[in-house]
């Protein structure tokens, strides 16, 4: 067999393996490993407090996709527990939510689906110790959200054509006797929906009518998109269980309903309306034009509560004993400030709003309530950090509860109160613990763990992580996170590649080092630094030093980055000669900045990254934050918006620059990097351009991940390290034969 080298052979083509005399048993991390981690999602706790389900998706180097199943595993036992539920090859799983008698679960799956219909679900239930699942569903066009009513009685779903779909539902107890029924006969497609907690009401959002003309002439293939097309608003309904009726709760033309939340008693019904202006309603920065609405159940009178255009509200959520409601915005509802919580009691007219965590600067969000509603719990980011933290609802101080070298995410599951913490350090990725008591979560020892994704992690020899601080050019302090080569050897210099956050109100944190953007260990096994700055402009380090790019995009930023390399060569790590510079989003416009104002890289790769400001205001789906950082819309600036465009000094550029960029990319359209690449072929720049298929920010398949990392890192080895050649397509398609290869003499071991 040559499992071992399957794994290895892209990093056994790209680099030499170091030395592995220190670490015998492990290996070095490899571009194969790193789309190849698999993650753990969709915690449910079981209504008795003894289960959780979870799903774990891994994805398939054959396919290039990912495919997801089911796991259970005991609180009490943790990970030694841990029993797989499903098992369908080339399918998914997804999405499991128990009974409320925790004597099954259901979910969702396309196990049955044809290869044409892959994406469409159905609905199936299975019992917690074991047997084959049932089959709930026969719904045509597939289902879409589910849940059990809270008095156990009924699940409900959602199910039809994308703009036809209506709400179904089956009596537990007649699950694989009956067929499902049709509850909503809505003349327009449901859009979302909630249970009331008493079981008693469905709560769902839908417009009035349905534009017949426009969804045929779609049918017929006259599928021309309008862009920001015309829609009537939605409003919010409430279906009765028992009698079968719905009835209208909003209506007008003044916004569209959104975000239900519903109080633990059922009597009050929290929603958002967005402006109906079909230029606000449509855009990714629709929540910036909506405001949060109360419904009081029994009279139908509707209370709005804030009046914040140009910043974004949380949705609206209820105190343990539904006394209170609460919401998170800006500090002062000023647009970009450090969020704040808003509570005031529930009734109408409840009084003045009271602001919690003043003197805290970061910022505060809804995690969960505590029992007695005496304090809210929040994650929050603290420098390389993510920790737990909680804030009075009578003083409104924050208290920090944990103080992990790492990233720590706590839920709370609402019935049980079960706290879950998903938590990944350096040498660790992501898993799900339990921690019994919530005055003992910021004692890791007590935490139980529940998963182990990727328990080939524990293989991987890995340099290691720090997080590292200097002090920039106006003399404030500033971090980052430092990976360290493997086997590192002091007084040896070595070569840096900086690999630069986006945002950028972003950060770069003390987890496992594992995406396809950031893939610190490959590098690190090839004996090469990283450093990953948090530049100004990130978050975690307080409101100024997020906002103080305002203005003023770059310079500062840029300043904080080289001293950070400088740093790093003052203190005898990095050979100021063999450096490297790489990013995507934010990092790619960043990256096109150093390109244009230094020549101390001699390697960089730009993902995503601007060169104009002015038209990539109109290019990118959000415009909001460009006003932010640039004061203004470009019509009003032109000269500042080009005064901070990498474009306006392509000139100086002299580095050898790899681009890539998704082809229908939203955030970073392709024309930004296509003005890059023309003008560094007009300059003679060695260049290069990656073009890849898809519609997302991101490069959303695994295969094409491959290709962006391998490029990119022969391309720091070509210009950094002077290796002959660049890159071939043989080193991807060799890893399709030997996995052919492996297969065969693994059948041929079992015969």
């Amino acid at each position: 067999m040559r499992s071992t080298t399957t794994v290895a052979i892209l990093c056994l083509m790209a680099f030499p393996l170091l030395s592995q005399d220190r670490n015998s048993s492990k290996r070095p991390m490899t571009f194969l490993d790193i789309v190849g981690m698999r993650s753990v999602g969709n915690p449910a706790v079981s209504p008795d407090g003894r289960w959780i389900l979870h799903t774990l998706s891994a994805p398939d180097w054959k396919t290039g996709k990912s495919f997801t199943d089911i796991y259970l595993v005991s609180l009490e036992r943790g990970v030694g527990s841990s029993s797989q539920m499903t098992f369908t090859k080339d399918k998914n799983e997804t999405a499991p939510q128990w009974a409320r008698d925790s004597r099954l679960f259901a979910f969702a799956s396309n196990r049955e689906a044809s290869e044409s219909k892959s994406s469409q679900n159905q609905l199936y239930v299975m019992r917690p110790d074991g047997g084959e699942a049932m089959k709930v569903s026969e719904a045509k066009d597939g289902v879409g959200t589910f849940a059990f009513t809270k008095d156990g009685k009924w699940l409900v779903f959602l199910a039809g054509k994308e703009d036809e779909r209506q709400l179904w539902a089956i009596a537990v107890s007649d699950i694989g006797k009956e067929k499902p029924k049709q509850l909503t006969k809505h003349e327009a497609s449901i859009v979302s929906w909630q249970i009331s907690p008493d079981s008693k009401r469905l709560y769902f959002t839908s417009p009035d009518s349905l534009d017949k003309a426009n969804r045929d002439r779609k049918e017929k293939k006259f599928d021309a998109r309008v862009r920001n097309e015309a829609a009537p608003p939605n409003h919010l309904w409430a279906f009765d269980l028992d009698s079968n009726k719905q009835r209208k709760l909003s209506a007008g033309n003044d916004y569209t309903v959104s975000d239900i939340t519903i109080s633990f008693d059922s009597k009050w019904v929290g929603f958002r309306g967005t402006s109906s202006d079909r230029y606000k309603r449509t855009v990714t920065e629709s929540s910036n034009y909506s405001d949060l609405y109360l419904l009081e159940v029994a009279s139908g009178s509707i209370e709005r509560l804030t009046n914040n255009e140009d910043i974004s509200e949380s949705s609206l959520r209820f105190s343990p004993d539904n006394s209170m409601i609460a919401f998170s915005a800006s500090d002062e509802f000023q647009y970009f400030r450090n969020g704040r919580i808003y509570v005031r009691q529930t009734t109408p007219k409840g009084g003045q709003w009271k602001k919690l965590g003043d003197g805290f600067d970061g910022d505060l969000s809804i995690g969960f309530w505590s029992r007695d509603g005496k304090m809210i719990y929040f994650n929050e980011g603290l420098g390389a950090t993510n920790q737990l933290f909680s804030v009075s609802m009578e003083t409104g101080k924050v208290t920090q509860l944990t103080d992990e070298k790492g990233v720590v995410f706590a839920t709370q599951d609402e019935d049980t109160k079960v706290v879950i913490v998903n938590y990944t350090d350096p040498k660790n990725p992501f898993d799900l613990h339990f921690v019994p008591r919530m005055d003992r979560i910021q004692h890791r020892n007590s935490w139980r763990r529940l998963t182990s994704a990727n328990p080939q992690a524990d293989e991987f020899l890995l340099g290691s992580v720090e997080a590292v601080r200097w002090k920039s050019t106006d003399g404030k302090m500033v971090e980052g996170v430092l990976v360290m080569p493997v086997n590192f050897e002091k007084g040896k210099l070595y070569p840096l590649v900086v690999q630069i956050h986006g945002g950028p109100a972003g950060v770069s944190l003390l987890g496992f080092n594992s995406s396809y953007n950031y893939y610190c260990h490959v590098y690190a096994a090839a004996g090469y630094a990283c450093l990953l700055p948090n530049y100004r402009g990130s978050i975690n380090y307080g409101e100024m030093f997020k906002m103080e790019i305002s203005g003023d995009y770059f310079r500062q930023g840029y300043e904080d980055i080289m001293a950070g390399v400088d740093h790093l060569i003052a203190n005898g790590l990095v050979d100021a000669d063999k450096m490297g510079v790489m990013g995507w989003s934010a990092g790619g416009h960043w990256s096109n900045w150093i390109l244009t104002h230094t020549d101390r890289f001699k390697a960089i790769s730009s993902g995503a990254g601007t060169m104009n400001w002015i038209s990539m205001y109109a290019q990118s789906d959000i415009q909001r934050n460009r006003e932010f950082y640039y004061q203004g819309k470009p019509y009003d600036h032109f000269e500042h918006y080009w005064d901070v465009s990498p474009l306006k000094y392509i000139k100086n550029a002299k580095t050898p620059t790899l681009i890539h960029v998704v082809d229908g990319d939203p955030r970073v359209p392709r024309p930004q990097s296509e003005e890059l690449h023309m003008a560094l072929k007009m300059l003679g720049v060695p260049t290069e351009f990656f073009v890849y298929p898809g519609t997302t920010h991101g490069i959303p398949d695994a295969r094409n991940q491959m290709v962006k990392m391998v490029s990119e890192f022969n391309w720091m080895e070509k210009w950094i390290r002077g290796k002959e050649g660049w890159f071939e397509w043989n080193e991807l398609l060799s890893t399709l034969k030997e996995e052919k290869d492996d297969k065969k003499e693994v059948v041929s071991d079992k015969e």
